[in-house]
């Protein structure tokens, strides 16, 4: 039986998928199961900063190439939509893919939600702000949808970054951004290569992909 979360937000039904953000009693019910094309992740983080400095920061859109991985430009396009253009891979000659965005929902210092309404990407999300007990920073919690099949997932797992992985990432970045004002860069392993099992690893759970530049 899967366990929800003990995250108590301000979540209501997301624009899109009602069941992403359902709360009972406190606690997030589960996400849907991934069928159909539909991949789901939901992620938390504690960030030491009040829920409005981290509203601001995510709402900053043309900011998201600081934190999110291989965005490369983010540009406004009216008071609620935006035109996100993403490389493909970190080589130098990766495609370039675009879509258009709108936000369905905005709730300054509590949430955001948006969804893709054309070009290359298909996705929906929502993140939600919400003061943690004693006034001890905030927790910030995604939930985001993307519609894929599931030999695309598994190609961009060893082409990339799975987008479940790469959405935890860039909430981890978005956190060490907001709290310390930039992104720690890892490092290849001191003692050079891990050999063929080491490296189908690394490119697995996306070691290779580069990091945001975030402050730096």
């Amino acid at each position: 039986m899967t366990t929800p979360l003990h995250e108590k937000p301000y979540a209501e039904a997301s624009a899109r998928s009602a069941a992403a953000s359902i709360v009972l009693n406190g606690r997030y019910l589960p996400p849907p199961e991934d069928k159909d094309g539909r991949l789901w992740v939901r992620t938390s983080a504690l960030v030491q900063s009040s829920p409005q400095e981290l509203y601001d920061l995510w709402h900053d859109i043309e900011s998201a190439p600081l934190w999110q991985e291989h965005i490369v430009e983010v540009v406004r396009t009216g008071d609620k939509t935006s035109r996100w253009s993403m490389k493909t891979s970190d080589d130098a000659d990766a495609e370039i893919i675009t879509w258009d965005s709108e936000i369905l929902a905005d709730e300054p210092g509590v949430r955001i939600a948006w969804r893709s309404i054309g070009g290359d990407s298909e996705n929906a999300g929502e993140v939600i702000f919400d003061e943690s007990v004693g006034e001890r920073g905030t927790v910030v919690t995604v939930l985001q949808e993307f519609r894929m099949g599931k030999l695309a997932s598994l190609w961009e797992t060893f082409v990339g970054r799975n987008p479940k992985q790469a959405v935890i990432e860039n909430l981890r970045h978005f956190k060490a951004l907001a709290e310390t004002g930039e992104i720690p860069r890892s490092q290849r392993d001191s003692h050079g290569e891990r050999g063929m099992i080491g490296n189908a690893k690394r490119s697995m759970y996306g070691e290779t992909v580069s990091t945001p530049t975030g402050g730096n």
